[in-house]
């Protein structure tokens, strides 16, 4: 069954928690106990309604708040797919919470109060959405009940968003009325919208074409480990495993291995449900060469014909995730890229993004908590990497604190630094 990962992005008090707890109690994902516990809280509130927010905000300062701090997640499934939703919050003070949980998203589900419009918030979000290389975007226009189901409104909000968008890059934009409060267009069609001619948004959820948003053409495999067990029968067996994180790879092969540059074949792909005829993006298996190579942790099996950049000059656009630090110039990292580790040094900050009005502050002198510049580093092990347009994965990398191992940035390969 097919996975698709969800995460809903928005300005805050726009319905996100809301939409979430919505599509698990109407798809039936959640227990007795749990809905107990929902409507007990929901009364305690004065509610005379049930708050379905309750489902996805977890933490106490959540609850007591009304608000999301944290990325929280829920999985679900249908018939046909199964779903991994991330609910991302909408204050600004948590952007770098919300990078976190689109950076993986298929489709970002962004949600607008119909009463209220697009804000500055909404405008942020969708930015850092399709920063992020989120291939689907669901314009969401909630709470329709509170403007009586009124198409103009929804006609107008639309429009305001495409202009917007007309700014950005986007592959596919869809626009869905819905009332997550009660219901309307989530699972199933609302009665109450009738001058809506498409379909409920679990029903596009199910529908979304995800397979040719994975980069299956070039095939590129990190290794995570390498297997060697010493049991009678095996002594000779040498196995590689990890997520392929692109293109397809089968027995027969020819690979390359990085960064000896040693070639080898396929002799088989192996699984925990046994070998397997191949292995594609985002699998998890373990490959057997042909050849006994000298292979470790961090190295990166691909073909020979096509190999991803090797170098140490990156160009890459950073969102910044600690108030403790700032990113400036001459500072020094540990840097995490697919499962190989280095340390890195900031050559230069070439520009602070605003993400309100995407202009660019070439004065910048430093990156502080949430965000955004184009930065260039220099790395004292080459890195195995693909522009992050082109594979989300081997083009994206995290920045360590090395005296306490916190993640401080992440970041998105714009290409080799000149």
């Amino acid at each position: 069954m097919e996975l698709v990962r969800l995460a809903t992005v928005g300005s805050v008090d726009d319905g996100k928690s809301t939409l979430m707890g919505r599509l698990l109690y109407d798809s039936k994902q959640i227990f007795e106990d749990q809905l107990e516990s929902i409507e007990k809280t929901s009364k305690q509130r004065g509610n005379d309604y049930v708050d379905l927010s309750l489902l996805t905000d977890g933490l106490r300062a959540e609850r007591e708040q009304g608000i999301t701090i944290d990325v929280a997640y829920r999985y679900f499934a249908t018939p046909r797919r199964k779903f991994v939703m991330a609910d991302t919050p909408g204050h600004v003070q948590y952007t770098r919470n919300m990078v976190t949980g689109a950076s993986t998203a298929d489709v970002a589900l962004i949600l607008i109060d119909a009463r209220h419009g697009l804000v500055e918030q909404t405008r942020r979000h969708a930015f850092i959405s399709t920063l992020l290389r989120v291939p689907h975007l669901v314009v969401c226009v909630n709470k329709m009940d509170l403007v009586d189901y009124d198409k103009g409104i929804f006609d107008k909000i639309k429009d305001e968003f495409r202009q917007f968008a007309a700014r950005l890059d986007v592959a596919d934009l869809q626009f869905i009325p819905i009332s997550a409060l009660a219901g309307d267009n989530v699972v199933e069609r609302s009665m109450n919208m009738n001058w809506y001619e498409g379909t409920s948004l679990l029903h596009y959820l199910e529908e979304v074409h995800v397979a040719s948003d994975r980069n299956l053409v070039d095939a590129r495999f990190p290794v995570q480990y390498v297997i060697r067990p010493h049991r009678e029968g095996l002594q000779d067996y040498r196995g590689y495993a990890g997520t392929v994180a692109g293109g397809v790879f089968r027995p027969g092969d020819e690979v390359m291995v990085l960064p000896s540059g040693f070639t080898s074949t396929v002799e088989a792909v192996e699984t925990m449900d046994g070998e397997m005829s191949e292995a594609y993006a985002p699998m998890s298996c373990t490959l057997r060469l042909t050849d006994n190579i000298d292979i470790s942790r961090g190295d990166m099996i691909c073909r020979t014909s096509n190999s991803p950049e090797v170098g140490q000059d990156i160009d890459a656009m950073v969102c910044w995730m600690t108030e403790l630090s700032s990113l400036t110039p001459r500072t020094k990292f540990g840097i995490k890229h697919t499962t190989r580790s280095a340390r890195a040094m900031v050559t230069e900050l070439r520009y602070r993004l605003d993400i309100n009005t995407l202009r660019r502050d070439e004065n910048a002198e430093s990156l502080t908590l949430n965000e955004m510049g184009r930065v260039t580093f220099r790395t004292t092990q080459p890195l195995f990497y693909d522009e992050y347009r082109r594979n989300r994965t081997t083009g994206s990398f995290i920045l360590i604190d090395e005296s306490n191992n916190n993640t401080v940035g992440a970041g998105m390969i714009l290409g080799a630094s000149r």
